[in-house]
């Protein structure tokens, strides 16, 4: 018994060790980021993304008159909204109004040639739209019904080799545009499809074992096409090659949520260890890392105000010193600066 505490000990004091010898990354919030019209409001931020030319996107939960969950699935749709703003945060438009996709946002992304990507959580769908905002591409298939309350996840979460997702979470694209779908809260996986859509592998199932998942809240791809997985149930980032074999984990980062890599010569990668919906009040903080696992520093913490955070769902990294922030628990995007 004195060994196993005298364990014990050790580990906390390791613990205690590392946190407090993490740099501190000085930061500022800046105000007014985004400018919506009078009468216009942010629900829960599920994502944000930038385009080459700078313009903001904002996918969020803002709820819609018409949604009616657990009906049939005319009915069942509107419950989050698509907004764009130019490069200064100035509104410009809506886009897909009304989409009989849009339900739940989970996260929104730009792919490298400025087309933008919607993942919603409710549909069980991937929409891609071009640059003038026409819908080019789906993934997945909204369900017949919504059955409430829903029924009791049963097996390991593996998920159907198809493009039928349940619930996902995010999307991500390797060089040669083969596009991943962090199909990650229902089914626990990864799939894989080719630049046209094509179905090619999935991998993942629920479990505490390399390759296995709790959940897949985020996913990116790195320059070599490595994938980079937050599997925040298990308080870890995984790390597959191309196809899916796994690599290493980094086990540093806590509940990693949130997940973006530069695109540029020496990449960084951002990781959130967001603080739960029923736990707001601790951790919080974002990690800056090299893309070996190495943590280079952290910033920010749980809060409610500017520089704090409210459970992270979205970071945007296009340059690395600019970040935007996307919160589902204090219903705002903020706009980043790292000095």
């Amino acid at each position: 018994m004195k060994h196993f505490l005298n364990t014990l000990l050790a580990a906390a004091l390791l613990s205690i060790t590392a946190t407090a010898q993490t740099p501190e990354i000085r930061f500022d919030s800046v105000p007014n980021a985004l400018q919506l019209p009078a009468g216009l409001y942010l629900g829960e931020v599920g994502g944000v993304a930038t385009n080459s030319r700078g313009d903001i996107f904002v996918y969020t939960r803002t709820g819609h008159p018409t949604i009616t969950i657990g009906s049939a699935r005319p009915f069942a749709h509107g419950g989050s909204r698509l907004f764009q703003f130019d490069r200064t945060g100035k509104f410009v438009r809506e886009m897909g109004k009304d989409s009989y996709g849009f339900m739940v946002a989970a996260q929104v992304r730009v792919d490298p040639v400025d087309n933008l990507w919607v993942v919603d959580e409710m549909t069980n769908m991937v929409m891609k739209f071009d640059p003038q905002g026409r819908v080019v591409m789906l993934l997945g298939r909204k369900a017949e019904s919504v059955p409430v309350p829903a029924r009791p996840s049963t097996g390991d979460g593996a998920g159907q080799s198809t493009d039928l997702f349940d619930s996902p979470t995010d999307v991500a694209w390797d060089a040669a545009g083969n596009i991943f779908v962090a199909d990650g809260m229902g089914n626990a996986r990864i799939a894989k499809f080719d630049k046209d859509g094509k179905f090619i592998k999935s991998w993942g199932k629920r479990g505490t074992g390399q390759g296995e998942f709790a959940n897949v809240r985020s996913i990116a791809v790195d320059g070599q096409g490595n994938v980079y997985a937050a599997d925040g149930g298990n308080k870890r980032v995984q790390v597959f090659d191309n196809n899916g074999a796994f690599k290493t984990a980094f086990t540093n980062v806590g509940d990693a949520h949130g997940l973006c890599i530069t695109k540029s010569a020496n990449p960084v990668l951002y990781v959130s260890n967001s603080n739960p919906p029923n736990d707001i009040d601790h951790d919080g903080e974002i990690y800056k890392m090299k893309l070996d696992g190495s943590i280079t520093g952290k910033f920010g913490r749980a809060g409610k105000l500017p520089k704090e955070f409210g459970t992270v769902n979205a970071i945007d990294c296009r340059t690395e010193n600019t970040l935007y922030v996307g919160e589902i628990g204090n219903l705002r995007v903020q706009k980043l600066i790292i000095h």
